[in-house]
Parts: structure tokens; sequence; C-alpha cells
């Protein structure tokens, strides 16, 4: 498979923000791979009680909206308060629910990217409760390191388990 980065721009993104979207977009190719053909149990599994695959590929889309929420200039909402701690305690989703989840987690995020003025990147951001500053670039940047960190975290907890 080609890397997202290495398949030229992406349609309606901003070139200043075209490595989130290769981001987003890998992302979302490479969580379909990883989490075929594993069991519920191998979803949920904490080897030397680390988090599981099933929390990271929850994380990683609850985390991207909840990133590109800020990036738009509003504070999260009661209900993304709640999802963010249920990714904590929920279990039992199998692998074509979690796909989903991911996919349209990284198909808002890459709506979200195209959404996006080049002329607002450096517009000023305030992050949770406590409005730590950032910008517009700095909230789409670190929401597609985080995606990829995550499903990094993914591939390697897949070849822990032994899949």
């Amino acid at each position: 498979m080609t890397e997202a980065w290495l398949t030229g721009p992406v349609e309606g993104v901003d070139p200043f923000l075209m490595p989130a979207a290769h981001s987003f977009l890998q992302v979302r190719a490479e969580i379909a791979v990883q989490l075929d053909g594993l069991s519920v149990e191998q979803l949920w599994r904490q080897p030397g009680a680390s988090a599981s695959i099933g929390y990271h590929a929850l994380h990683l889309a609850g985390a991207t909206g909840r990133l590109l929420t800020y990036a738009r200039g509003v504070q999260l909402s009661d209900a993304q308060l709640e999802a963010a701690k249920a990714e904590k305690t929920m279990r039992g989703l199998d692998s074509a629910a979690l796909t989903t989840h991911v996919v349209a987690a990284m198909d808002a995020a890459l709506a979200e990217v195209r959404a996006t003025l080049g002329a607002s990147i450096l517009e000023a951001r305030e992050v949770g409760r406590q409005r730590l500053p950032s910008t517009v670039l700095g909230l789409i940047v670190h929401a597609a390191e985080h995606a990829t960190r995550h499903a990094g975290q993914i591939a390697t907890l897949r070849k822990i388990i032994g899949t």
C-alpha cells in the first residue's frame, strides 16, 4: 500500500493542511487492516496491563473529534465529555463496529480540514476547562499526530497479542 503522503494533494485541502489530511487518510486506510480478523477477546485484551486495541481505536476516534471541536473555537459538549469518560470503560465492540467508528471519525476529520480556510490557521483557540492556548493549525496537527500515534499503538499491540 502506498503511504498517503505519497499519493499527491488531497482535493479541497489547503496546502498548509495537507500533511494532516494525509495522516487522517493513512489512519483510515490502516485501521481496517489492523482490526481485521481480531476477535472481541483479542480487541479488548490488555497485555502487560496496557490499554487494549479496542480502547486505542475508541480513543483515537473520540480524541480526533474533540480536538477538532476546539479547532472550530467551540468547547466540548456534555455528550463529548461523557463519551470521553466512556472510552475508558467501554468493552465488547467487535472489529467491524470499531472500524466503522474510526473510519467515520477520519472522514469527519477530513471534512473539517477541507472546511478550514488557510487564512484561519493561525487564529487563537482555547483547549479544555483551563482554556490553554493553541491555534487552529496546532489543534489540527495535534489531532493528526495523535490519531497516527494510536494507530501505531494498535499495530504494535496486534503483534504483541500474536496475530
